[in-house]
């Protein structure tokens, strides 16, 4: 990385990186490059972008500066993907700290006076008691890492059902949703989920239960048995940890079925 030039674009690319990706974009960079350990051996790239901490611009140069001496082509594909999903960076909306900040009024909802709670993890489903079991094996992932996990039928402190929804999404750090069935209330609660920016995991009995505009999204598929959910379980508990532990140094703890309250 002697060439000045280079250096240059590489700091440019961080920036519009910093203003604009999720853990997805960073995925399907994984995923277009084939450098996809690159991104798992970072120990704090994620958990920096999930929690929005300072160092996630430094993280973020890291990685790209690794990803393109180990892959020299990679550095225009990259430009190409951030050009071709962030065609204008002025304009693009995003819950994550950069320069640029709105204010949006919306007329369904009203936004609470409440901050972004960092245990905080949303279960969006539907509401059926075919899915408490499913909801079980999600909370036993989520207090692994000491994580708060709370559903949306589980809270009544509005007058109103969608107004407790958007409140809880909007302070929940995580949205866990299930699209098993094709419920559209999920549909909807995960529209919300991504206009605020959230980190958003799907899961679902089906992928043809999935809406065709997030497929490309990685998409955690389980079935609705003992070892499917228990592989639920592992699977969740895995991704939960790639996004809190390396932030807070949370450590695992055993979580027993009397734990819970079902």
């Amino acid at each position: 990385m002697h060439n000045i030039a280079l250096k240059q674009r590489l700091i440019d690319l961080k920036a519009r990186i910093v203003e604009n990706f999720e853990a997805q974009n960073w995925d399907d960079i994984g995923f277009l490059i084939g450098a996809s350990e690159v991104l798992e051996d970072h120990p704090r790239l994620f958990g920096s972008l999930f929690f929005q901490d300072d160092d996630y611009p430094r993280n973020a140069l890291e990685v790209i500066q690794k990803i393109v001496e180990q892959y020299p082509q990679a550095l225009s594909a990259i430009e190409s993907y951030i050009d071709q999903h962030f065609p204008n960076p002025s304009t693009y909306i995003s819950a994550k700290p950069s320069e640029r900040k709105i204010t949006f009024a919306p007329h369904v909802f009203d936004v609470p006076e409440a901050d972004i709670e960092n245990d905080l993890v949303a279960v969006m489903m539907p509401f059926s008691a075919e899915f408490d079991q499913v909801y079980k094996a999600i909370e036993k992932a989520c207090l692994r890492w000491g994580l708060r996990c709370i559903r949306a039928d589980n809270i009544w402190e509005d007058s109103t059902i969608i107004q407790d929804i958007f409140n809880l999404l909007f302070r929940a750090q995580v949205i866990i949703v299930d699209f098993s069935g094709k419920n559209p209330n999920v549909m909807y609660e995960t529209g919300i989920a991504h206009t605020l920016g959230k980190q958003v995991v799907p899961i679902s009995q089906s992928h043809d239960d999935v809406p065709f505009d997030i497929q490309h999204h990685r998409i955690l598929k389980y079935l609705p048995n003992t070892e499917g959910l228990k592989t639920l379980e592992k699977k969740l508990s895995d991704k939960l940890r790639q996004l809190t532990a390396s932030s807070d140094q949370r450590q695992p703890s055993e979580v027993a079925d009397d734990d819970l309250p079902f």
